[in-house]
């Protein structure tokens, strides 16, 4: 069975026990209202590059929380498995993908320190409270990101080019999508750049990096969004001999609810 919409109502803690079951879908549009967060785990000798990875680049990577050695627990969700309750998985060898699974129980490694970073889905309940629509939610389709020409700042063997989502928004509520985001710094916060995505080396919006093409409406302008996927590019370009990872757009569904945030 596949997860749709209607999950949402079903709540952080169904979803993740849906997902611990076998389920897979993008977790975009799914229990309003809660924080959802990227993974990335690391072996604990690249754990402080990747913190100050984190540190530097805080619009793209705000970290949440960040667990034992080891642990597969997160005090962002009661109960959850790090392994099992997300609905789809990546794991990197050497900054290559080799698998993608829909869990890591079999890969989970005792020297793993998981990072959990904030997303963008997790500001989407207040676009929608603005009036904004959510086109990729309208199409079934996950939020397509993109790799762009700004490097970020470089922690100690970790770089990488930033990566953006984008979401079509109609011209004249591109104000209330800032206004809605601005204070949401654990999700990303503003919009990074508005208009023509040239400006930020993508070469075209129906060929994205990560998740799917979405179609805009007439009046629609992209306006695009730092992005936690930016964690992968840099395992692809520093080639760390490991790591674990959610796939794009398939997050961890927390506990929290969007206006509380706990540091690291």
């Amino acid at each position: 069975m596949t997860i749709t919409a209607s999950a949402a109502a079903d709540g952080a803690a169904v979803a993740r026990a849906r997902f611990r079951a076998g389920e897979s879908e993008t977790t975009a549009g799914l229990a309003p209202g809660h924080v959802q967060a990227n993974l990335i785990a690391v072996p604990a000798d690249w754990a402080q590059d990747l913190s100050l990875f984190c540190a530097y680049n805080r619009q793209a990577c705000p970290v949440l929380d960040i667990t034992e050695a080891g642990s597969p627990a997160t005090r962002l969700a009661a109960g959850a498995d790090l392994r099992t309750d997300l609905p789809r998985y990546r794991v990197w060898r050497d900054g290559g993908l080799v698998a993608e699974p829909a869990e890591v129980t079999a890969h989970w490694r005792d020297d793993l320190v998981a990072f959990l970073l904030g997303c963008s889905f997790t500001f989407e309940t207040r676009l929608a409270a603005a009036g904004i629509p959510l086109r990729h939610v309208e199409q079934g389709r996950n939020v397509p990101m993109y790799v762009t020409n700004r490097p970020c700042r470089p922690a100690g063997r970790l770089s990488g080019p930033l990566v953006v989502s984008m979401r079509p928004v109609p011209r004249d509520l591109v104000p209330a999508a800032r206004a809605a985001t601005r204070g949401m710094a654990t999700a990303h916060g503003c919009p990074l750049h508005t208009g023509d995505p040239a400006a930020l080396g993508i070469r075209a919006l129906s060929c994205p990096d990560f998740g799917d093409a979405v179609r805009p409406a007439p009046g629609d302008v992209p306006v695009f969004w730092a992005c936690g996927v930016t964690t992968q590019t840099a395992l692809m370009a520093s080639r760390p001999p490991f790591a674990v990872t959610h796939a794009p757009g398939h997050m961890l569904i927390t506990d929290l609810r969007d206006g509380t945030h706990p540091g690291p």
